[in-house]
């Protein structure tokens, strides 16, 4: 069986929460990962037989968004495109079906990665559409309801969280130092430029002109010296998950080129992992 080969990986920076990316749609940034993916490959768009980009929060994105990043990177509507949603897999499984496709023969070149703009997940309105005829209507966060809610257990996935470090006994003081030396080593490797190799710089359109977000938001907006004196965000009591040492909302996209390894040899490409 051919082996299946890595052509280029590249990713957007991961914007935080209602920061510099929160204007940009999910697709846009899937579209701007895609475009720099393929051209680091050595490719044209039109190389690309198949996209498959995983994204959860696709309220108010549009229809099949996948789709819309690949004909935002260029590629022609020949072009097949899939949007994946297996919550924090979604990115990887849709690796693992480009793989997949590229040993059974369905492809040579496909294009695989993830995409999301937690920013801009909508508010939604249940019973709106029926009309309220009497009393209060609510809110929901689709965020929290499509990507950070157990719908099994009935619970936020920061729960789910406090569970595991109960379980396997992370203590508060073992959390917290992780997240130091996590931001540390993000802030240290983003100052010594290397990050600067595998993101693509996002332009944005404004009223002051072009802004150009090319470095990571998340590492250099905590403030470090309050993290161990930051109350619990899901378990108020007993609890050792913070908003400090806890996963971050952020946006941002990335994305692979995938082929074969004969493929690879017969365009003298080379592969960057396979």
């Amino acid at each position: 069986m051919d082996d299946v080969v890595i052509l280029s990986a590249v990713r957007t920076p991961i914007g935080s929460f209602q920061g510099a990316l929160s204007g940009v749609p999910a697709h846009a940034l899937g579209a701007r990962a895609l475009s720099a993916a393929i051209e680091r490959a050595g490719l044209t768009p039109e190389d690309i037989q198949q996209v498959n980009m995983g994204c959860v929060l696709t309220a108010g994105q549009g229809q099949a968004p996948a789709r819309q990043a690949a004909l935002g990177a260029g590629c022609p509507v020949a072009t097949g495109a899939i949007t994946l949603n297996k919550v924090c897999g979604s990115g990887m499984r849709a690796t693992m079906i480009a793989a997949n496709d590229l040993r059974c023969g369905d492809f040579s070149i496909v294009a695989a990665g993830g995409m999301e703009s937690m920013s801009q997940a909508p508010y939604l309105a249940p019973g709106v559409r029926d009309g309220l005829r009497l009393g209060h209507g609510k809110f929901i966060d689709s965020m929290i309801h499509d990507g950070l809610w157990d719908p099994y257990g009935d619970k936020h996935m920061g729960n789910c969280a406090e569970a595991c470090a109960s379980e396997y006994k992370f203590s508060r003081e073992e959390q917290d130092a992780y997240s130091l030396e996590s931001y540390r080593r993000a802030q240290e490797a983003t100052e010594k430029g290397l990050f600067a190799g595998e993101i693509a710089p996002v332009e944005i359109k404004g009223r002051k002109g072009v802004q150009v977000v090319d470095k990571d938001e998340e590492p250099f907006k905590a403030d470090l010296s309050r993290i161990s004196t930051l109350k619990p965000a899901f378990q108020a009591d007993g609890g050792s998950v913070t908003a400090g040492n806890a996963s971050k909302i952020n946006d941002g996209a990335a994305a692979l080129v995938l082929t074969t390894a004969s493929e690879a040899a017969r365009r003298g490409a080379r592969p960057v992992a396979r």
